[in-house]
C-alpha cells in the first residue's frame, strides 16, 4: 500500500540557475543600436538588465543582435519586456505578435520574458505553453497606472498560471501606499519570486525598501534621464547614495519629508555620513499628503529619524512626546527621533546651521548682528543668537512681521532706512533673495552693505550675488552650504550618538551642487 505524501508548505517556482542580483536596469530605445549600447554601458552598474522592446518601432529586428551581446556577455541576464498598448507599453501589435517576438527573445538567450497579465488572460493555453517551453523563466506582470488598490487580487490573478516570478506594479498617491506594496512582498516572498514597486515619487521608499522586504530585485533607469517609469532612480543613485545591495532588516530608516522633495540634497549628504562612519542605516526622500501620512509610515516602517523640511516643520509638534527648549521657543521643528519607548522627540537643528558657524569665527556674546528677513529660516537665526547673547535686529520688508518676530524672540526690530545707516558685526540674509531662479538677486542694495561678515543662508548657487559683492569689497563670508551642513551634521549626532562627518558631507554636497550648475 503506497504512503502518503506528507502534506508541505508551498514550493517556490524555480528560478534560473544563475543569482540574480538586486537591481535590474531597464533600458529603453528607438533604435536597436542603441538599445544595444545601452545594455554595454548598463553593465558597468549591474549585469542584470531589463530590455524594453517595445519602445522599437519594430522588435523583433533587434533579436539577433541581443543573441550577439548575450552569447560576447555570459554573465548577464536579461528580462525581455514587450508590453502592449493598451496594457500600459508602446507596442501596437497583437497578442499573437507579442508572444511570437518573447518567444523570439527567449531563443535569443534572454533568461526571463515578461507577460502582462492582461496578455496572459487572453492567450490560449497552447500558446502559454509554447511561450514556456523556449526555455526562458516567466514573469507576469500587473501594472495599474493611476493608483494602489487591489494588489493581493492582482497578485492572485497572476499565481493563477504559476510563473516564475510574480510583479505586481501599482501608483503611489500618499506614502501611506508604499505600505500596501511592501505587506504584499512581506506575504508573498515565501510563495513566490515576487517583486512589487509603487511607481511616482510617493513611492520611492517602495522601490529602495522592496528587497529588504522579500522581494527578489528592483527596477532602475540607466541614467538620470532615461527613466521607463514615472519615480526610479538611476542605477549609480541606488547603488552610490542609497546602498541597495547593502541594505538589511538590521538596517535603520530615515527620512527628508517635505514638498517638494526629489531636489533634497539630505539623502546625499547623509548617506555619504553612514557610509563613511560605518553606520548601517539609509535615508530616503519622502513626500507626505499630509503629516498624517508621515507619521503613519513613520509608525509602520518603522523609521528611526526624520529630517523634517517644509512645509511640516510645524504640523509635526502636537504630535511630538517632547521636544528641545529651542523648538518650542521658535515654533518650528526639522527633525524627528524615534525613541525606544516608540515616541517622537522633536529638535531644531537650524539653530545649529546658523549658531556654529558663526562660533568658529568670533564671539556671540554682545555682537551686532543684522537678519534680514522674518520666515522660517529668520526664526531660526534669530532665536539662536539671541540665546547665544548677541544683539539682534530683524529687519524684513514687511515691518510688522519684524516687530512681531522681535518681540518674541527678545531682540530688536529695525525699519529699513535706519538699518541703513548703521554698522554690525554680522549680516545674515534669511530671505530667498539670491537662490537661483529667484528674481530678486540681492536683498540689499551695495551702499547697505555695513558689516563686518556677510551670512547668506541661501546654498543654491554656492556664490550668490551678495557673497560675490562682500567678497569683492574684502568683507569674510559664511556660505549657505556651510549653514546646510552644519545642521545636517548636528541631525547625524541626534540620530547616531557620533561625530558627524562633516568635511565629506560638505564635500558631497559641494560636488553635487557645481555638477548641477
Amino acid at each position: 500500500m503506497p504512503i502518503a505524501e506528507p502534506i508541505s508548505a508551498p514550493i517556490v517556482p524555480a528560478a534560473p540557475k544563475r543569482r540574480l542580483g538586486k537591481l535590474c536596469i531597464a533600458i529603453q530605445a528607438h533604435m536597436p543600436g542603441e538599445l544595444i549600447s545601452r545594455a554595454e554601458a548598463a553593465l558597468s552598474d549591474s549585469h542584470f538588465m531589463e530590455l524594453r522592446l517595445d519602445f522599437l518601432p519594430k522588435p523583433h529586428t533587434v533579436l539577433p543582435r541581443i543573441k550577439h551581446f548575450l552569447a560576447d556577455h555570459r554573465g548577464a541576464t536579461v528580462i525581455a519586456t514587450c508590453r502592449r498598448k493598451q496594457n500600459g507599453g508602446n507596442f501596437t501589435g497583437s497578442l499573437a505578435a507579442e508572444l511570437e517576438i518573447l518567444e523570439g527573445a527567449a531563443h535569443a538567450g534572454c533568461q526571463i520574458v515578461d507577460l502582462e497579465i492582461e496578455s496572459a488572460e487572453a492567450a490560449k493555453s497552447a500558446q502559454l505553453k509554447s511561450l514556456r517551453a523556449a526555455g526562458a523563466a516567466l514573469l507576469i506582470s500587473f501594472h495599474d497606472f493611476s493608483r494602489t488598490k487591489g494588489l493581493e487580487h492582482a497578485a492572485d490573478r497572476i499565481q493563477e498560471f504559476e510563473p516564475d516570478y510574480v510583479k505586481v506594479v501599482s501608483t503611489a498617491r500618499s506614502l501611506a501606499d508604499n505600505l500596501a506594496v511592501l505587506k504584499l512582498i512581506e506575504d508573498r516572498s515565501m510563495a513566490s519570486h515576487i517583486v512589487g514597486i509603487a511607481m511616482g515619487e510617493e513611492g520611492i521608499l517602495s522601490r529602495v525598501l522592496g528587497p529588504r522586504a522579500g522581494g527578489v530585485f528592483t527596477f532602475a533607469s540607466l541614467t538620470e534621464d532615461t527613466e521607463t517609469a514615472p519615480g526610479q532612480f538611476s542605477a549609480r543613485t541606488l547603488l552610490d547614495v542609497y546602498r541597495i545591495d547593502q541594505l538589511d532588516q538590521a538596517t535603520r530608516i530615515f527620512g527628508v519629508a517635505g514638498n517638494p522633495v526629489a531636489h533634497s540634497l539630505s539623502p546625499l549628504m547623509q548617506n555619504a555620513a553612514f557610509r563613511r562612519e560605518s553606520v548601517n542605516a539609509v535615508l530616503l526622500p519622502l513626500k507626505p499628503k499630509s503629516v498624517e501620512d508621515l507619521l503613519t509610515v513613520v509608525r509602520e516602517i518603522p523609521l528611526a529619524g526624520v529630517a523634517v523640511t517644509m512645509p511640516f516643520k510645524q504640523d509635526v509638534l502636537p504630535h511630538l512626546a517632547n521636544m528641545d527648549a529651542l523648538t518650542g521657543k521658535i515654533g518650528a521643528c526639522n527633525t524627528l527621533r524615534t525613541g525606544a519607548d516608540g515616541k517622537l522627540y522633536g529638535f531644531n537643528t537650524d539653530v545649529a546651521g546658523v549658531v556654529r558657524p558663526l562660533e568658529r569665527r568670533m564671539k556671540l556674546q554682545g555682537a551686532r548682528v543684522a537678519v534680514l528677513g522674518a520666515g522660517g529660516a529668520a526664526r531660526a537665526a534669530v532665536f539662536g543668537l539671541v540665546e547665544q547673547g548677541a544683539e539682534v535686529y530683524v529687519v524684513n520688508r514687511t515691518h510688522e512681521s519684524a516687530v512681531a518676530l522681535a518681540r518674541k524672540a527678545h531682540a530688536k526690530s529695525l525699519k529699513h532706512e535706519a538699518f541703513a545707516k548703521q554698522h554690525f558685526d554680522v549680516l545674515i540674509n534669511a530671505t530667498p533673495c539670491g537662490m537661483r531662479e529667484n528674481k530678486i538677486s540681492m536683498p540689499i542694495t551695495a551702499k547697505e552693505l555695513n558689516a563686518g561678515l556677510v551670512f547668506d543662508m541661501v546654498y543654491n548657487p554656492l556664490e550668490t550675488p551678495l557673497l560675490k559683492l562682500a567678497k569683492q569689497r574684502g568683507i569674510p563670508t559664511i556660505g549657505g552650504l556651510e549653514m546646510f551642513v552644519q545642521q545636517g551634521a548636528r541631525q547625524f549626532e541626534i540620530w547616531t550618538g557620533k561625530p558627524a562627518p562633516e568635511s565629506e558631507m560638505y564635500r558631497e554636497v559641494e560636488r553635487e551642487l557645481t555638477r548641477r550648475g
